[in-house]
């Protein structure tokens, strides 16, 4: 697997991967140079289940490790059945722990969803692996003396999430993770010969943690890195809307959403987001930057940004209906053109109201929220401002017909030119 977008000649891929902010912290730059750019590694990354879906945030480790392979390393995608039944520490308080039976039906759902990033064919195909299929055959004796006895428990004791625990109080389930991450990279090492793991900064601990252990049972060597926690200009949650999470799961997060998520990205953020999450290569994304600088208000970075990763996660047709859905709300298409699916996402956005039965225009302008009061609604349609499926209303007693309905029961109700709301008619 190769791409004519991965540096060549003059950058070599660590090289990209440090433009990009990729690496923050590493076992050593010269290993992990020598690693990367001295032929085909092994690599392995790892996604607990811990949610029906991955959500944007999963997005840094999904893309780093499609530009891994794209440049002849193999992946190793993990998918955390053991260490899905029982969570990584947090800083605030014990993990719930889901039933075995919901981890299992999660892990499931997770591997679908890496699909799309990787490619499962050629000299380097990516292979998807769950820890489970070691972890659980192994019994309490034999993790305590075959993995247990290798761990120094001040060591333990020293990482920053459990000193954070220590006086709320923190399990033994939830402090013996480190050992089942750091006996991962073992087995892996040992089964596939992967010799390189990466992750979150979060992971940093854990991470090293399975490098000292593969060390310590004699094997090795190996190397990691860890990528930035990815934040916001503006102090808010990467990932997060006034919805919840950005899912990567269709069924939570709509193509629609997904594309409107990135598409308003703050001006600050995208040349962080395009070096992040982009494959275009360095001069485009440079152009871009510039671009984004010189005229913020084109949003031409976000636009560039947005459908490039709808179209890796959601594919060609969604990302060509949420481009399609953005520009008809405002007029500037067919709304006739949208399937229900994307026309009912991009109405949620915006605030959709469920009617039973339709009023007149000005009704329903006023039910949408557009206007405050009946009076306003009839002064905004007598002034040329009101819009219904993107065709003008000039007269304040104006109803609406039933073949007037999108897809027989959706309305696009628009005020001036960026007000907009919908309406679902349910009998």
């Amino acid at each position: 697997m190769t791409d004519s977008n991965l540096p060549r000649g003059r950058d070599s891929l660590t090289d990209d991967l440090r433009w990009r902010g990729l690496i923050q912290d590493s076992t050593g730059l010269d290993e992990l140079r020598e690693l990367l750019d001295g032929g085909s590694a092994t690599f392995y990354v790892g996604f607990d289940p811990t949610a029906p879906s991955l959500h944007v945030g999963h997005l840094m480790q999904v893309t780093t490790a499609r530009r891994l392979q794209l440049a002849g390393h193999r992946p190793l995608l993990l998918v955390g059945g053991a260490t899905g039944q029982i969570g990584d520490p947090k800083e605030s308080a014990e993990r719930s722990l889901n039933p075995p039976e919901v981890v299992a039906g999660w892990v499931r759902r997770i591997r679908d969803q890496l699909a799309p990033f990787v490619s499962y064919t050629g000299e380097n195909a990516a292979q998807l692996v769950n820890n489970l299929d070691w972890t659980g055959e192994m019994s309490v004796v034999e993790f305590l003396r075959d993995v247990g006895k290798h761990f120094p428990v001040n060591k333990m004791l020293a990482r920053e999430v459990v000193r954070a625990r220590l006086e709320t109080g923190i399990s033994f389930t939830e402090f013996s993770y480190q050992l089942l991450q750091a006996n991962d990279f073992y087995e892996l090492h040992r089964r596939y010969g992967c010799q390189l793991q990466y992750g979150g900064s979060d992971q940093w601990g854990n991470i090293t943690a399975g490098v000292d252990y593969i060390r310590r049972r004699g094997a090795g060597p190996v190397e990691a890195f860890t990528t930035p926690l990815v934040t916001r200009s503006d102090g808010t949650k990467f990932g997060k809307t006034e919805g919840g999470a950005v899912w990567l799961d269709p069924e939570m997060t709509s193509p629609y959403a997904f594309y409107q998520f990135w598409v308003n990205a703050d001006d600050r953020d995208v040349a962080r987001y395009l070096r992040y999450f982009s494959f275009r290569s360095r001069e485009e994304i440079e152009a871009l930057e510039k671009e984004a600088a010189e005229r913020p208000a084109a949003r031409t970075a976000q636009r560039a940004l947005a459908e490039e990763l709808t179209t890796l996660v959601h594919g060609e047709r969604e990302m060509a209906q949420a481009v399609a859905a953005s520009q008809a709300l405002f007029g500037r298409g067919s709304l006739d053109e949208l399937s229900p699916e994307t026309l009912r996402a991009a109405l949620t956005e915006a605030g959709l109201v469920h009617l039973a039965e339709l009023p007149d225009v000005a009704g329903l302008l006023k039910e949408s929220g557009l206007v405050p009061s009946m009076k306003e609604a009839r002064r905004v349609i007598a002034e040329g401002g009101a819009y219904v499926n993107n065709a003008r209303v000039t007269d304040t007693d104006a109803v609406v017909a039933p073949e007037d309905l999108l897809h027989g029961r959706y309305l696009v109700l628009r005020r001036g030119k960026r007000s907009f709301a919908g309406v679902e008619l349910r009998g």
